[in-house]
């Protein structure tokens, strides 16, 4: 099984907040991933040996500086009641609403979902901020958000 019900999810309650809740449509949208399957697309995609972004090596992609074009702050649009993702971002990210992308917390913690369904809920997925990496599927465009409240705008080689 690739991936397990919302409901399971032990963050869950990022979506479900009362202050942003997602509406159903859309959390029917997001996808956590199982353990396994998780883990399988961290190892593929992000790291082979770390299991988090605190424990990056010099050999994993995001700890190489000439994948990353610039470093902007997320943290004011976050906190203010704009609801739009950071135009930066999209101006980085040029994806079709289709694009299927993987927020990647941690080895064992991946969430599949839409691009669309991420620009609209993105403080969501924040609300957890120690270093998730998003991607898209196919895709070269990467987005490193930092605990600092700033993100890094890279492409993944």
């Amino acid at each position: 099984m690739s991936y397990i019900s919302i409901n399971e999810y032990s963050r869950k309650w990022i979506f479900t907040h009362q202050s942003m809740p997602v509406p159903e449509a859309d959390l029917e949208l997001i996808k956590p991933m199982s353990q396994a399957r998780a883990a399988q697309l961290w190892k593929e995609q992000v790291s082979a040996t770390s299991p988090d972004a605190a424990r990056f090596s010099s050999q994993d992609w995001p700890m190489k500086d000439s994948n990353w074009s610039e470093s902007i702050s997320w943290m004011s649009e976050w906190e203010s009641d704009e609801i739009d993702l950071p135009e930066a971002l999209t101006q980085h990210i040029d994806w079709q609403d289709d694009v299927t992308i993987y927020f990647c917390y941690e080895k064992y913690n991946v969430l599949e979902t839409k691009w669309a369904v991420f620009k609209k809920h993105w403080k969501n997925f924040l609300f957890y901020d120690d270093g998730p990496i998003l991607i898209g599927k196919k895709r070269d465009q990467a987005l490193w958000f930092q605990e600092d409240g700033t993100v890094k705008l890279g492409k993944r080689r």
